[in-house]
Formats: C-alpha cells, structure tokens, sequence
C-alpha cells in the first residue's frame, strides 16, 4: 500500500488517472498510465536493465539515499526514460539514479517513458543526458565526448554545435584524457581542478609534469601560479635550444629549473636565474617601477 501511494503522490499528482492504471493489453504490454510527449507506463522494478554505456559510474551513496528518502515521501516526480531491448525487458536511457534510489526505497514498480531509438541515438541520449548534469566531473565528460565523437563519428564542431558549446570546450575536455591516471583520478576526486589539468597538459616532459602535480597537491598552488610554473619550464626550455644560448650560457640542470620557478613565483615574472661554467652562477631580481622595487624589498625584509 504505501508503495503505490508513493507513486501516486509523485506522478499520480501530474497525470490524472496515473494512480488507477489500465490493464495490460498483452504479455509484452506495460500499462499505460498518461501522456507526456508519448506514453509513461508502469514497469516492475525487475524489468529493467542498468544501462553499461551509462558515463557516470560513480553513484555516492549518500546522496542515494536522500534521493530514495524523497521518493518514499514525495514519490517519482519525473519518469525514467527507457527503450524495450527484448520481449518485457527494458535498458535505461536516462535516470540512473531515480531508478537505483528507486530501488533502495523498495518500490516494486516505476513509471517509464519508452522510447524508440537506433544504438546510435540511445549511446547519444544517453551520453547527452548525463553531460548536461552539473555533477558530473571533468573527467566523465571528457569520456563521454570521446565517445560520441568515436562512435559517431562526430568532429569536435559538429558536437560542439549539438551540445550548443564552442568546438575549444569540447577540444580542451578531450585533451584531459592524455593526462597520467593518477592526474586523471586526482580531477574526478577534485583534488585538482580542471584549470590546473589543462595546464598539466602543456607539459610535455613527463618528469617536471609530475612534479608540478606533486606540488599542486603540497602546497596547494592555484591555476595561476600552475600556468607561471608551465610558462617557466618553457621559456627555459627555449633557451636550451638556442645555439646562442648554449654557447653563451650553461643550461639549468633541473633542480636549478624548480629553483628558478620558485623565485618567479616569489617575486615575479622577470626573476632570472643564471648559472656560469663554474657551476655558479646569479639570480636576477628584475622590477618594473617604484613600486615594484618597494615590494621585492619587503619580501628580502630590507
């Protein structure tokens, strides 16, 4: 008894007639309860498939049970959507999580919208349907471009045109998906966010990359201070393939590369550090005005 009324407070309020549903018209036939766009019909909870092209895989389970605490209460506001894939059997195409909280709430039965679609157009309802969430992480959504892109054989414009975004947005999520796994993990952990990741990738040496990651993580740095670390490396790994440089001045060993970044960080863009063929060498404190120069003093405490 209180099942049902779970669902007639929820749907039941938006569908008259959706708490007396039909009798079925045939094995295969689920009962038709309302309209919307189509017909939602009652499926038993046993009838149902997840979804495995479902993006998101991550399902925090307190939020579950907030979700199922408010279907016992409230009932199923919004119908699952679904398409038949075999005699009485269903695969989700959208609302995962109503239909596991659905679960947990221990209804026997949940209104469905069925749907009629090609692969092609359930892999994109449902990959679209979870990229519109606010929830989902940086990475799930890079996942899910790559695979309308792959798999329908979509360019970065021509997605970016479906999903109403730039072809950038679509090519900078992408480009998350070259990063080492752990960075990736630290982005869906929101260790890092996604500002620091697209910085991550501008660095192509693999050692001075994991070291930048590292300190992210210490020291907590912000995207900034990331990007004045990347512009460092690079700017310095110009030099190192300059003949002119080279000839004229040893190039800094890797520690010496950290150090150098520090002090820019410390002190600003213009900090220079040099060394001689003694294996000394100078740091140049450089200042753009007045002000500039006060500033780099108290910093040195003079």
């Amino acid at each position: 008894m209180a099942k049902k009324q779970a669902l007639g407070r929820g749907l039941g309020a938006l569908l008259p007639g959706a708490t007396a549903p039909s009798k079925r018209l045939d094995a295969d036939t689920p009962p038709v309860i309302g309209n919307m766009a189509g017909s939602i019909c009652l499926l038993t909870i046993s009838q149902i498939d997840n979804n495995p092209d479902q993006p998101r895989r991550e399902f925090p389970q307190a939020a579950l049970e907030e979700l199922a605490q408010s279907i016992r209460e409230l009932g199923i506001i919004q119908p699952i959507t679904v398409h038949k894939i075999r005699a009485d059997k269903y695969q989700i195409i959208s609302g995962e999580r109503r239909f596991r909280a659905s679960q947990i709430a221990g209804l026997d039965e949940i209104p469905a919208y069925i749907r009629e679609v090609n692969d092609q157009t359930l892999l994109e309802m449902a990959l679209v349907e979870n990229i519109q969430r606010e929830d989902l992480h940086a990475i799930e959504v890079a996942i899910s471009f790559q695979r309308l892109i792959e798999e329908c054989n979509l360019t970065h414009e021509d997605l970016g045109m479906r999903l109403g975004k730039n072809r950038s947005t679509i090519t900078n999520y992408v480009r998350l998906l070259q990063l080492p796994a752990d960075m990736q993990l630290a982005v869906r952990h929101k260790e890092i966010t996604m500002g620091h990741a697209r910085a991550l990738i501008g660095i192509n040496d693999p050692q001075w990359q994991k070291t930048v990651f590292d300190r992210i993580q210490r020291d907590d740095l912000s995207v900034r201070a990331v990007e004045d670390l990347v512009r460092s490396f690079k700017q310095n790994g110009t030099e190192k393939n300059s003949t002119k440089s080279r000839k004229s001045r040893p190039v800094l060993t890797f520690d010496e590369q950290q150090v150098q970044a520090d002090l820019k960080l410390k002190f600003g863009h213009q900090t220079v550090l040099k060394r001689n063929v003694q294996g000394g060498g100078k740091i140049e404190l450089n200042y753009s005005d007045a002000v500039d120069l006060d500033r780099i003093l108290t910093q040195l405490g003079l």
